[in-house]
């Protein structure tokens, strides 16, 4: 391995070794984080959560008063309970070419290359500056990063463009599904089941939701919107938990049920949630209250991400085909802060990044070396246009 790997090995064992899931504060691991790049001069903002338990890391490295380019990327990862690993998930192990360990896929290993290129970056004459976005949350609905891309108000410049590096086998990606998370809890009327006509059964009303949510996304395959370029080329609607009820012999007062929209952009995931409000409004609640007027559905948005999608003439994507050596793009159908940078301050932005998505969040999970080494070209290369 190069000298750059080698470097990149160690970050990597440190990263890992910091068990940052994303119940779990990540304070450590940021405090770690702006200690090692201010050793080279680099200007760092911070950004909290409510609570000021987690937080996130801003970092810029050349110029500040010309518009540059974000790496970015989070440092939570996702649990391991439950899941059986042959070897210590929060210790890098490195067998046959691979390196195993939570993050090492997503997202901990890009996370290791763009630091181990601080000192290279540091001492290079940028003409752009590189910024470096380490957030928290993004497992739970991309949620940390929010404050981080408020605060980038407070810059001298906004910068001109967005490279989040989740997995994609260094393959530039263009665009990412929105996605919304909804709970739904249903209030019925208690009875015994032998009077069930006397009651308001909470979980057949769920059902009939369900069944008008499955409705839908049968509708979504079949005449879209579509767009090709991502591997489910159509919205989806996926129905994931349920609960309710207490005994068989009672009707069911209380049902709770989540379920996800996730939309091409193209398509209008909350124009969607709305008209699903519209159906329950007019067809299911009204004979549930005929029976009682405490009976009904509420709503809960747990999380809701804006998709993303970058025009393929914009000259991002040149940049970052170019950087990466690939002759082709995709689009991804899993959510990342690319969709909030594009948003908030109308930032072309490519997702592109070491490893593969199919590896993230399962036991064992690993990158190949060679991702790495790619990686570490990508980010090298970046660095000369950069300093040019």
């Amino acid at each position: 391995m190069s000298s750059e790997s080698l470097d990149t090995l160690n970050l990597l064992k440190t990263l890992v070794a910091f068990p940052t899931v994303s119940r779990d504060s990540n304070l450590a691991l940021i405090d770690w984080i702006e200690a090692y790049v201010t050793r080279f001069g680099a200007t760092c903002r911070r950004t909290y959560n409510a609570e000021k338990t987690k937080g996130n890391l801003f970092v810029t490295i050349g110029p500040a008063d010309v518009p540059g380019v974000i790496l970015s990327g989070h440092t939570d990862v996702v649990p391991v309970d439950g899941q059986d690993w042959a070897t210590d998930p929060f210790a890098v192990a490195e067998k046959e070419g691979r390196l195993y360990g939570r993050g090492t896929a997503d997202m901990k290993s890009f996370l290791a290359v763009i630091l181990a290129y601080v000192p290279r970056f540091a001492a290079a004459k940028l003409k752009k500056p590189v910024h470096l976005a380490f957030s928290h949350d993004e497992e739970v609905g991309c949620i940390g990063v929010c404050s981080l891309i408020e605060d980038m108000a407070h810059l001298p410049v906004i910068p001109e463009m967005c490279i989040v590096g989740e997995p994609t086998l260094m393959r530039p990606m263009l665009a990412h599904k929105g996605k919304v998370n909804v709970r739904v809890r249903v209030k019925g009327w208690e009875c015994h089941s032998s009077l069930a006509p006397t009651g308001v059964n909470a979980i057949e009303y769920a059902a009939e939701l369900i069944a008008f949510l499955k409705a839908l996304a049968r509708r979504k395959s079949q005449e879209g919107p579509f767009d090709t370029m991502f591997d489910i080329a159509h919205t989806t609607v996926h129905t994931g938990l349920i609960e309710g009820g207490t005994a068989l012999n009672i009707v069911p007062q209380d049902c709770t049920f989540d379920f996800e929209i996730r939309a091409v952009p193209a398509d209008d995931r909350m124009g969607m949630l709305e008209e699903i409000k519209a159906y329950v409004a007019a067809e299911l609640e009204p004979p549930m209250k005929a029976v009682h007027p405490a009976c009904g559905f509420s709503w809960e948005v747990l999380s809701s991400v804006p998709g993303s999608d970058t025009d393929p003439n914009d000259p991002i994507v040149h940049m970052v085909s170019h950087l990466s050596g690939a002759n082709s793009y995709g689009k991804v159908a899993f959510g990342t802060e690319a969709g909030r940078f594009q948003t908030r301050w109308n930032m072309p932005t490519v997702i592109c990044g070491p490893g593969d998505i199919d590896q993230a969040h399962k036991p064992d999970e690993y990158i190949e070396l060679s991702q790495i080494r790619a990686c570490e070209g990508f980010i090298a290369r970046l660095l000369e246009r950069m300093a040019a």
